[in-house]
């Protein structure tokens, strides 16, 4: 069968759908002697064989097929393992935008009567972006701020706090906008010790952005840290340190809304 590239936008037991860049969509099914595998060793590098439940809406695959009648049938499903991690990533936060929603409905209808009316459209609001983001397959960014850390810290500098409120702000202006904030480290250090920094300097950027700039939780991905991935520099000069020692702040805007 023919080999298909595109993006998980549905899954149905052992059935995905796979959306191309052309805009054309395939059915395949996929069974237990199906290879599923990523790459790149972002999950670590004895996570390359992975199980169905990495299926998930949003995550670019490469399937190589086997054709029968008119069915498709996986026999290696492959996948980058940053992808995965990004897919699942946004089906967190979208999980947690859902339940802060619900949480404030549920509030709502404690209050008064003349509340009714206002609890109705929110609801209603509520289940049109559940299901408007069902079948999402992708975000697009629509810019990113980087802010920079002192070696071995993960407090924010004053330029910084005001760079985050500026990005704030300009994601406030964009309808449907998400934050995705990812910490990074330099080579400096063990893993455990950079897997931890990353995540503070991840965590406390979130804290400026919501107790600061006014960023609302519910518009927040479940931020991340990285370690010593992605490098933006070459970690063998000081300078190039200096600049993988960061946290990104991604701005994203489903691509169902952004067509709108």
């Amino acid at each position: 069968g023919p080999e298909v590239q595109g993006i998980i936008v549905a899954r149905d037991e052992n059935r995905i759908q796979v959306r191309s860049a052309d805009g054309s969509s395939r059915v395949i099914i996929f069974n237990d002697e199906t290879q599923i595998r990523g790459t790149g060793g972002f999950l670590g590098s004895n996570r390359k064989t992975l199980g169905a439940d990495s299926l998930i809406n949003g995550l670019p695959v490469t399937v190589d097929t086997l054709q029968y009648d008119d069915r498709l049938v996986a026999g290696r499903i492959k996948f980058r393992n940053r992808d995965l991690k990004t897919a699942q990533m946004i089906q967190n936060g979208t999980a947690q935008r859902f339940a802060m929603q619900d949480a404030a409905i549920d509030e709502n209808s404690e209050g008064i009567d003349e509340n009714t009316s206002a609890i109705g459209e929110n609801a209603a609001a509520t289940e049109a972006l559940r299901g408007r983001l069902g079948d999402i397959d992708k975000y697009n960014i629509k810019g990113t701020t980087n802010v920079y850390f002192a070696s071995g810290r993960y407090q924010i500098t004053p330029e910084a706090m005001a760079d985050l409120c500026e990005a704030a702000t300009e994601a406030d202006e964009m309808e449907n906008a998400l934050l995705l904030v990812v910490g990074y480290t330099d080579s400096t250090g063990s893993y455990e010790v950079n897997q931890r920094l990353s995540e503070r300097r991840a965590g406390r950027v979130v804290n400026h952005l919501q107790q600061n700039c006014g960023w609302k939780p519910w518009r927040m991905l479940a931020p991340t840290g990285m370690a010593t991935a992605d490098p933006l520099a070459d970690n063998s000069t000081a300078e190039g340190r200096a600049q993988n020692r960061r946290v990104s702040v991604n701005i994203l805007v489903s691509k169902s809304f952004d067509e709108q």
